[in-house]
């Protein structure tokens, strides 16, 4: 048997996606998504978010870009990803989704906003600083 390597989430986006184009002509938009996981312990409410960074590409990029936006509900598939550079003498690493399939949902900017729309409840990215993708880390 082989092996499977498929990503499914439900988040909100945590800024607008931003698109570049490769060298190539290709499309490549990049966006985080926030998913927020809540249980109760000792009769207290808690709650865990997790950032996903999220990386699209070619012409769906150029169409769904316009729909990313901050708070935007979202349902994303794709399969994990793994890169590398280097900056400053220091290697650094970082996981994305390479998305094959992103629905849009309700919540955010131009749709009804749902519970889990948090656009407005002071959430930042903690993914938009990180290295941004070059020409370098496509392996085409």
């Amino acid at each position: 048997m082989g092996s499977v390597n498929k990503v499914i989430l439900v988040g909100n986006l945590g800024r607008d996606a931003e698109v570049k184009v490769t060298a190539s002509g290709q499309s490549v938009a990049s966006f985080s998504i926030a998913t927020t996981e809540t249980w109760t312990k000792d009769g207290e409410k808690k709650e865990k978010t997790e950032w996903h960074r999220i990386v699209l590409w070619g012409r769906q990029a150029d169409t769904l870009q316009p729909y990313l936006t901050k708070g935007k509900q979202i349902y994303v598939e794709g399969r994990l990803e793994t890169r590398n550079w280097e900056k400053d003498g220091q290697k650094h690493y970082t996981t994305e989704v390479k998305a094959d399939r992103i629905v849009l949902l309700g919540g955010g900017r131009g749709g009804d906003r749902s519970a889990g729309d948090r656009s407005d409840s002071g959430y930042t990215d903690p993914l938009a600083n990180a290295a941004p993708i070059t020409d370098d880390d496509i392996p085409f």
